[in-house]
């Protein structure tokens, strides 16, 4: 098993649980409340849903697919950063979020420089 397949694996089934929590979570529906973005719940959740099972079909049938999932996740994670650091969270509340968009950045790069 190679670097990109382990990523791609972890960062997979990380945002399946994340994207589930957004559905019925009470956590996530408060933190969502204390963003201020309540009506953003939903969306968050299905777009991390879809990141992931686009992770996963990409990396076994389509790297573009691959590299479109792990892009959107990237850019969905430094916009969850943002509005940490917007909000004032501190460090250990707003790495989390930097964390994953950087883990999806690095699988974009690895599909790019492998498979482009």
């Amino acid at each position: 098993m190679n670097l990109l397949t382990i990523l791609t694996w972890f960062s997979s089934l990380a945002f399946i649980y994340f994207g589930i929590t957004c559905f019925y979570s009470k956590f996530i529906i408060s933190e969502f409340k204390r963003y201020g973005l309540p009506k953003f719940r939903k969306l968050t959740g299905f777009l991390q849903l879809l990141g992931a099972i686009g992770l996963l079909i990409g990396l076994y049938f389509t790297p573009t697919l691959l590299l479109f999932a792990s892009t959107g996740l990237c850019l969905l994670m430094l916009l969850g950063f943002v509005v940490r650091i917007k909000i004032k969270d501190n460090f250990i509340k707003s790495a989390p979020a930097f964390i994953f968009s950087t883990l999806n950045l690095c699988i974009a790069i690895k599909t790019f420089s492998t498979y482009f």
